[in-house]
């Protein structure tokens, strides 16, 4: 009877998740046609209304690409996130609204952004830009994390709630050490690397940081830090030594010692703050603002220039590895596809690689770089930092003919590691498992994580990372027009600030994507030009068919643990490891 229920019960939520599905892409399909009407009536001539002004809300993830959802700003959660406007479309919606006659002004929201440093900065630039046109910049929080202080700086009027709060205190970097976990489990991680400073693997072989690792947080964290006070001060017209005393002595206490400090302007309630806007775009007091959402504004402005001319944008953000990846994961594939795309179409007369990644397979990082390499014999070929162009993310852009990054862009990582974790003592003496093994060959198990390496495999595997750290300083060598002991110099797994990096020339120029695409065109001699963004992204629907088990895992294991997320990946990332790894060890939180 228990197997009877069972079935019948199975049955039922089969029949109730299979019904959920068909509505959902009902619904989709649906929606997307409605979307398609909708985006074809604005490619015809949208304009803003008179005294419009543009609302626009920071909090959340700032991604590279924008992702278009036929359910809007709806969040299906596992199914399909929500749909965001990416950095690239944000910056030219600002672009845009500073010559729009309609657009008055901004109303900022910004709390707690999602993003990393450099992407704080191409939106922070932006917005500064935005200001020379004359018009105002208005933010308004319940409470500012240092992240999005730094961005709502950029405002003429910078309003609290009167019982909200003002986070500066500095940054923070942490990191998580697992080695005596692994010592209380038995699980032994053997490690193979070259660079002093590759500190990847110290979080398993290692209870805190190595002074190498330390010395060079302390460098790139100090670096991070005092371009966000510069900029901060710069705006708000103090000195970075008010900032730092502020943070030093925790002086920010309430939202009155933050207009006592000048930090912000006043305190109000949001409908007070309605209220000025509406003052300053000379309406009354009972009319209703007429705000235009940075989704709806993207999209009736989308460049739609029909040049045949084109500037290919690639994008490569995320971890790097073998096979097809995704707009979050870089495939070797999928990547060396898109470039070799962009390097064969006659219209493309530049390339422009975005790169947001921490690094990760050797083997793939080297697939891509090949194409960079052809791509760069055949036309302009620059690359944009993001975020982070460490390490991997290093190896796919030394070829470049320009780098591009932000002062706060995490860089250089040039270095090569492996890992293989040993699970015999953890099988033997944690579960009584013991392992008897068959060999043709004296060494046919090398590389299994039943056993642990003998000297002559570790010195083979050794060799193995040692070739390849020669290879990548050779192949970055070539590429920044210098010698292998330079790079090596400079190398060593060591990381690097955007700032730091351009004065050892590993970046060329200081920039954001546009300074890059602006470039890539006047290398090419091209004024007028349209932008060709590959790889091309999934249809929203083909996205939600096409959902795998493991994405839709991980798109919950994200939502529910936050940055705790970040540490089950570390594992989950060693478990799978395949190959050298050119990797930085980009999970640690600063905050």
């Amino acid at each position: 009877m228990k197997q009877f229920f069972g079935a019948f019960f199975g049955s039922c939520l089969g029949i109730l998740i299979t019904g959920v599905v068909i509505t959902l892409i009902v619904i989709a399909s649906v929606a997307s046609m409605f979307s398609d009407a909708v985006n074809m009536k604005k490619d015809k001539g949208y304009t803003a209304k008179e005294n419009t002004v543009l609302k626009i809300n920071l909090d959340g993830d700032i991604k590279e690409r924008s992702i278009k959802n036929p359910f809007g700003d709806v969040d299906l959660g596992p199914f399909m996130p929500k749909g965001t406007v990416g950095i690239g479309d944000i910056i030219e919606s600002l672009k845009f609204a500073k010559t729009d006659k309609n657009i008055k002004g901004i109303y900022l929201e910004v709390s707690n952004p999602v993003a990393g440093f450099a992407t704080l900065e191409e939106v922070r630039n932006a917005l500064l830009d935005f200001k020379k046109s004359g018009k105002f910049i208005y933010t308004y929080s319940e409470g500012y994390s240092q992240k999005a202080y730094y961005l709502a700086t950029t405002a003429d009027k910078l309003y609290l709630n009167p019982e909200g709060g003002l986070e500066i205190k500095g940054l923070s970097s942490q990191m998580m050490f697992f080695k005596k976990m692994l010592e209380k489990t038995g699980v032994e991680v053997q490690i193979f690397r070259h660079g002093k400073f590759k500190s990847a693997i110290e979080p398993f072989m290692l209870d805190k940081m190595s002074e190498a690792n330390r010395a060079q947080v302390e460098t790139y964290l100090g670096s991070l830090w005092n371009h966000m006070v510069d900029g901060m001060a710069k705006s708000r017209g103090m000195s970075s030594k008010d900032i730092n005393d502020m943070a030093n002595n925790l002086l920010i206490r309430s939202p009155q010692d933050a207009v006592k400090y000048k930090l912000v302007d006043e305190l109000k309630y949001e409908d007070e703050v309605f209220s000025a806007i509406k003052k300053n775009i000379h309406i009354a007091e009972t009319d209703k603002i007429t705000f235009a959402s940075l989704t709806d504004y993207t999209e009736a402005n989308n460049n739609t220039k029909l040049s045949k001319n084109k500037i290919a944008v690639i994008y490569a953000v995320g971890e790097i590895e073998s096979g097809e990846g995704d707009d979050e994961k870089i495939g070797s594939e999928r990547i060396a596809k898109a470039i070799k795309e962009a390097r064969l179409d006659k219209d493309v007369k530049a390339i422009v690689l975005r790169v947001n990644s921490p690094g990760g397979s050797a083997l793939a990082s080297d697939v891509i770089w090949r194409e960079t390499v052809l791509a760069q014999k055949a036309k302009p070929f620059i690359v944009s930092m993001g975020d982070v162009a460490a390490s991997g993310g290093y190896y796919i852009s030394c070829a470049a003919d320009r780098i591009f990054a932000q002062p706060n862009t995490i860089t250089g990582s040039i270095g090569v590691f492996g890992m293989i974790p040993n699970a015999q003592k953890a099988l033997s003496e944690k579960l009584g498992i013991t392992i008897d093994t068959v060999n043709t060959n004296k060494h046919s198990d090398v590389g299994t994580i039943l056993r642990g390496a003998t000297p002559a495999e570790y010195e083979y595997i050794q060799q193995s990372v040692e070739h390849i750290y020669d290879v990548f300083i050779t192949k970055v060598a070539t590429g920044r027009k210098t010698t292998k002991n330079n790079i090596d110099s400079i190398g060593q797994g060591r990381v690097w600030s955007g700032a730091d990096a351009i004065k050892i020339n590993l970046v060329d120029e200081l920039g954001g994507i546009n300074d890059a695409i602006a470039y890539a065109a006047k290398q090419a001699k091209v004024s007028d030009y349209k932008l060709l963004e590959l790889p091309k992204q999934k249809d929203p629907l083909q996205e939600l068919l096409g959902n795998t088990k493991e994405e839709m895992e991980t798109r919950s294991m994200k939502s529910n643990l936050g940055e705790t997320y970040l540490y089950v990946k570390q594992i989950k990332n060693v478990l799978q490891m395949k190959g050298v790894q050119a990797r930085l060890p980009y999970e640690m939180i600063i905050e």
